[in-house]
């Protein structure tokens, strides 16, 4: 009750300021501390990730790792914060971000806002947490060389983290989404893999693609991924598809996210999981509300799944509710474990 009062209360006001106040409430220690809900069903895997549960925090809910300890203990089986750049840079013009109750979803046209990786680097070498933890990796605005972003913060703040991800697929940074091109994307990961080799980094590296992609691009993704020591794809980022929205905020530029992409996102889950035949770790996110829903991802080809906007409609419990929902689940299809059932259901999203 007092979590649906406190919400109600949020949605009065600007969701910008709505989301910087439920980071302070979360450092406040306003929110669950159980730690994540796990059985021998949830445990599982992902690119050499041990997790207590399949369920994680999408990068963009905590950008500069200021909640890290908090959200560790919320119930989640891993985080993603970010993404960070190399310097700071404040984002795009607000407002900026947008919340479009009747649909569940979320518009934001951020850019990128961060502290830069000098000042998160800081924060996650202090942080402590309970499970695993990533970093998204992001590239300056004016940046000339955005490949050489990407590797100067995987560089700086990779001892600190548990995995990294590169995102290629925010639709606020202009031009960043061609970077998912067959050439400029073999070139980016070769970049991106080859400093932390250099670096004697020991962690997975995952590519975040957007769920504009036609099958033919994403096949050339795979295709590239495949040619690289690339641990998995995090499939997807926020759509610039505004189909069967009726807020009268559907119109504002930016990255849709929430409930309309659940299928455009699982879609394209299914589509990977075909590709690559369950050689390549997947992650699912993209409108994931209920434990049907992330189960639904699983079953589409998906290891793991993480969420972000439903937090904003239906607050912190939302974790455990999908967690244990998930157990039963699998309980009752005869699913040992999460990896039984990854790609069970591929063929319905195909």
């Amino acid at each position: 009750m007092l979590e649906r009062l406190g919400l109600a209360a949020l949605h009065r006001i600007d969701p910008e300021r709505a989301h910087g106040l439920a980071l302070k409430a979360l450092r406040m220690g306003l929110g669950p501390q159980d730690g994540p809900v796990t059985s021998p069903r949830l445990a599982t895997s992902v690119a050499g990730l041990s997790l207590k549960n399949p369920l994680g925090l999408a990068a963009g809910f905590d950008k500069n790792a200021t909640a890290v300890g908090p959200l560790s203990r919320v119930g989640f089986g891993f985080l993603e914060v970010g993404a960070a750049t190399p310097r700071p840079q404040p984002g795009n013009p607000k407002p900026r971000m947008f919340r479009l109750s009747e649909d569940r979803a979320v518009i934001n046209r951020f850019g990128f806002n961060n502290d830069g990786m000098e000042a998160i680097g800081t924060r996650l070498a202090q942080a402590t947490r309970d499970v695993p933890l990533g970093l998204n990796l992001g590239a300056n605005k004016d940046s000339a060389d955005r490949a050489a972003d990407f590797a100067a913060v995987l560089a700086h703040c990779g001892p600190q983290v548990d995995f990294a991800t590169i995102n290629v697929s925010s639709p606020n940074t202009e031009r960043l989404r061609d970077l998912q091109g067959k050439e400029a994307l073999a070139a980016l990961l070769e970049t991106v893999t080859a400093t932390r080799l250099a670096q004697g980094l020991d962690l997975p590296l995952f590519l975040k693609i957007a769920p504009d992609l036609t099958e033919a691009e994403l096949a050339d993704i795979v295709e590239v991924v495949r040619g690289t020591t690339i641990n998995g794809i995090i499939a997807t980022n926020t759509t610039l598809s505004r189909e069967g929205l009726r807020s009268e905020h559907a119109a504002e530029k930016g990255g849709l996210s929430g409930a309309p992409v659940f299928a455009r996102s699982t879609r394209v889950l299914a589509r990977l999981s075909a590709l690559t035949d369950g050689t390549l770790a997947l992650i699912g996110v993209g409108g994931v509300s209920s434990a049907e829903q992330a189960y639904a991802k699983i079953l589409a080809g998906a290891s793991a799944v993480q969420l972000y906007t439903a937090l904003g409609y239906a607050g912190m419990s939302l974790v455990t509710e999908i967690t244990r929902g998930l157990d039963a689940l699998l309980e009752r299809d005869g699913f040992a474990t999460v990896a039984d059932a990854v790609g069970k259901g591929r063929e319905a999203w195909l």
